[in-house]
């Protein structure tokens, strides 16, 4: 089996394993963090409705420019602090954190600290 097609199954695993105890109402919204090579992404999503509420990506325009480079820790971290401002100004507290298919290590686990060091709680 080609080992890209086989990598993709296992991420896809990991997802559906993480996701399937996850749901993000209206009191408790899910935090959802998705990363690339380059970049990191952050939405806090009420999945009842199926609206995000707010996001935040190193790929944006009003984020990018403090951010050098959205591949590291540094970047994750920026976006974390974002993504709980953001996010209590909209009025959302507690939310329920989904990591998908990555582990809760490096970029992920910063972007984590970096929200509950700004006031988000999970």
């Amino acid at each position: 089996m080609d080992h890209h097609k086989a990598t993709g199954k296992q991420r896809q695993r990991r997802r559906f394993r993480v996701r399937k105890r996850l749901k993000g109402t209206s009191e408790r919204p899910r935090l959802c963090v998705s990363r690339s090579h380059r970049n990191i992404t952050a939405q806090v999503i009420d999945d009842s409705s199926g609206k995000t509420i707010v996001s935040a990506s190193t790929a944006s325009k009003s984020l990018a420019g403090g951010i050098k480079y959205g591949g590291n820790s540094s970047a994750a971290e920026a976006i974390g602090k974002a993504i709980a401002e953001r996010a209590i100004e909209a009025g959302v507290s507690q939310v329920c954190f989904d990591r998908g298919d990555c582990k809760y290590h490096g970029r992920v686990a910063a972007l984590a600290d970096a929200a509950r060091a700004a006031g988000l709680k999970f």
